[in-house]
């Protein structure tokens, strides 16, 4: 019982971990709410969904979600830098216009696959083939799954062109100064940051064997509270890079979650939970910068 409470916290914690991480680009590097990606994540369901049903690759299924995730952040971050509208109404902008768009790619609001469905967990079945390792098959494909996207948005951001991106949110003048047009670089970060959050809903496609229309409704607020758990928590641990506290926060998010379900709080209950776990979560962030700044003010 308690082995595949664990087992189910780290195939779900490292699923949104991918999420997390295109939430981090938005929220603390450029600095921008986009709330497309309540859209931008049953996107990459939707995308995922119907290439498997219509029997096409579940491997090209994810580069697919990736692609249409990213041309969805494309969209909200030309709406900001080139028709000058306020980040906040851009991201509301392109997450109401996907859930339309995602219910036109699928045909209806809910729909499943059939076990018979081929996917990235049944292609690497024979892999592990039927003994004890195959009980952790799935965790571990989704784990090797979430650490490629890390290590790739890793190397990104340590080239120029992460660079500028981690610049625009901190020193804009700076991009100018360096001859770049910042509004280029905020697109490219907002597509990338929605690819992941898409290609995360293709892996939970693929996961759950399931389309809803609905099933963005509160990710970004998930999202968020995972980032603000890894730059809290784990942003101390010196080797562990920021996208590793990243992931880690989306762990502890949802053993949290599950720890309280188990412990008999009603299913309907989950978002009242991820409320009150959000508000914590961002009291203790608060309570953690306050105390750094009263140290620089000593130190001073």
């Amino acid at each position: 019982m308690i082995e595949a409470l664990i087992i189910g916290i780290l195939e779900q914690g490292f699923i949104y971990g991918i999420m997390a991480m295109g939430v981090y680009i938005t929220y603390t590097i450029l600095d921008f709410p986009d709330l497309s990606v309540d859209g931008t994540f049953p996107l990459g369901i939707a995308v995922c969904f119907v290439m498997i049903r219509n029997g096409l690759n579940p491997w090209l299924a994810l580069l697919a979600a990736f692609a249409a995730g990213s041309l969805a952040g494309m969209f909200t971050g030309i709406f900001n830098v080139k028709l000058k509208i306020r980040n906040l109404l851009c991201g509301i902008l392109t997450m109401t216009a996907l859930y339309s768009i995602n219910y036109s790619i699928v045909g209806k609001a809910s729909d499943f696959l059939s076990m018979e469905s081929t996917t990235i967990f049944t292609t690497t079945a024979a892999f592990f083939g039927e003994g004890h390792l195959a009980l952790y098959s799935k965790v571990i494909v989704i784990f090797v799954i979430a650490m490629i996207a890390k290590l790739v948005l890793d190397w990104y951001l340590r080239t120029k062109s992460g660079f500028l991106l981690r610049s625009v949110g901190d020193n804009e003048g700076l991009v100018i100064t360096l001859a770049q047009n910042p509004g280029t670089i905020k697109i490219i970060g907002l597509m990338i940051s929605n690819g992941l959050v898409s290609l995360a809903g293709a892996v939970y496609c693929q996961y759950g064997r399931a389309f809803n229309v609905g099933s963005g409704t509160g990710t970004v607020v998930m999202g968020l509270a995972a980032v603000i758990i890894g730059l809290t928590v784990f942003k101390k641990i010196k080797f562990l890079r920021v996208t590793t506290g990243v992931i880690f926060g989306m762990i502890v998010y949802k053993a949290c979650i599950s720890i309280a379900l188990s412990a008999g709080l009603r299913s309907q209950d989950t978002n009242l939970m991820i409320t009150i776990l959000f508000i914590a979560t961002l009291m203790i962030n608060e309570f953690v910068l306050k105390k750094k700044k009263a140290g620089v003010k000593r130190d001073a």
